[in-house]
C-alpha cells in the first residue's frame, strides 16, 4: 500500500502541475474557501486510482466527500493543500495523503510538486525526506524556537489571544507555507507549527510524518489528532517545545 501511494502521488503531480501558474476560474466553495480544477482533478484521480486498486477502502476526500469510513483502512486526500498559494503563483503548496488503519493515521505523505520534495512518515519508522532519513532538532526554550502558521487570519476569537501569546514568546514567528511548514519541522528548520480551523485531511497526512522525525503532534489540549479533532493542531520538534507551547495555548 505504500509502495501504491508513492506511485500514485508521483503521477498526481503533473495532473496539479498542468495547471499551476496558468489561467484557471477559480469558485468558491460554501463556506467561501477557493477550488480551482487543479483540486478537483487531483482528487479525483487520486479516488479513482484507489478505488480501483482497493475497493473495498473508505475515502475521505476535500472535494468530493466521504466514502465508506467505516472500512479498517480508510485513504485521505487533500489535493491541494494551499489553495491560495497555488492560485497566487507561490510554490509552496503541496498534495496531501495519509492512510488510516482503524482510524490511527498510519502512513503520510507530504508531496510539493513544484519544487519535487516528498516527505513520507510510516508508523514505526524513520521519516524520509525525497528518499533520505530526516529528523526534527532539539531546541530547548521557546525563546529559541521558530513557529511558523499558514495566516493570522485563520485565528478567531480565543484561538486568536492564545495563538498571539505563543506567538510573542517564540524568537521568531512566519506566515506562509500550508502543509510545507510541517515538512520544514520534520527536516529540523523550524520548532512549531500551530494552526486552527483545519479539517481531518488537512492534517491526518502530517501526523506520520511529524511523529516519525521525532517530532509531537496533537490538538491544543494535548491529545492526539484522529479524524474526530476539532481543528486546532501544534506540531513541535520535540516533546520539551511542545510542552512549553502547550502550557502557553492553555495559560
Amino acid at each position: 500500500m505504500r509502495d501504491f501511494a508513492l506511485d500514485c502521488v508521483t503521477e498526481a503531480r503533473a495532473v496539479a502541475l498542468q495547471w499551476f501558474r496558468h489561467p484557471i476560474d477559480v469558485m468558491a466553495k460554501d463556506d467561501d474557501s477557493p477550488v480551482t480544477i487543479a483540486d478537483r482533478s487531483v482528487e479525483a484521480f487520486l479516488r479513482k486510482a484507489i478505488s480501483t486498486r482497493y475497493p473495498d477502502h473508505g475515502i475521505l476526500g476535500e472535494e468530493f466527500g466521504r466514502t465508506h469510513l467505516d472500512a479498517d483502512y480508510v485513504w485521505s486526500i487533500d489535493p491541494i493543500d494551499g489553495t491560495r498559494s497555488f492560485i497566487s503563483g507561490s510554490p509552496l503548496w503541496g498534495s496531501l495523503l495519509a492512510l488510516l488503519h482503524r482510524g490511527q493515521p498510519a502512513l503520510g505523505i507530504i508531496d510539493i510538486p513544484f519544487t519535487s520534495e516528498r516527505w513520507v512518515g510510516e508508523c514505526g519508522a524513520q521519516s524520509l525526506y525525497n528518499g533520505k532519513p530526516c529528523c526534527t532538532r532539539s531546541t530547548g526554550t521557546l525563546e529559541d524556537a521558530v513557529l511558523y502558521a499558514t495566516s493570522p487570519d485563520l485565528f478567531e476569537g480565543g484561538t486568536a489571544s492564545r495563538f498571539d501569546a505563543l506567538s510573542r514568546r517564540v524568537g521568531m514567528r512566519r506566515f506562509g507555507g500550508d502543509c510545507y511548514s510541517y515538512g520544514l519541522l520534520a527536516s529540523g528548520h523550524i520548532d512549531l507549527v500551530a494552526e486552527s480551523g483545519l479539517q481531518p485531511y488537512d492534517y491526518l497526512a502530517i501526523c506520520p510524518v511529524v511523529e516519525g522525525a521525532g517530532g509531537v503532534v496533537t490538538d491544543w489540549t494535548g491529545k492526539p489528532l484522529t479524524p474526530a479533532s476539532g481543528g486546532n493542531v501544534l506540531a513541535a520538534a520535540n516533546a520539551d517545545i511542545h510542552r512549553q507551547a502547550l502550557a502557553l495555548l492553555n495559560a
